[in-house]
């Protein structure tokens, strides 16, 4: 679900729609902070789109924790 680039940035492999997924996996992650209201893009709270320290990429995010 994960991978990490050449330069040790941790990218989800997974894309942007992976709804679920990314909800799973922030139900896993210990550093999950959620993100001001207004940065939201899940439905569900606590989802890796919703997170404070993900940065969105032209494919997916990458995850800065």
């Amino acid at each position: 679900m994960w991978k990490v680039t050449d330069k040790g940035e941790k990218v989800f492999s997974l894309g942007k729609e992976a709804w679920q997924e990314a909800v799973t996996e922030a139900g896993k992650c210990i550093h999950f902070s959620l993100d001001d209201e207004d940065e939201w893009v899940s439905e569900e709270e606590r989802s890796c789109y919703n997170c404070r320290y993900r940065r969105w990429t032209s494919e997916s995010f990458v995850c800065l924790k």
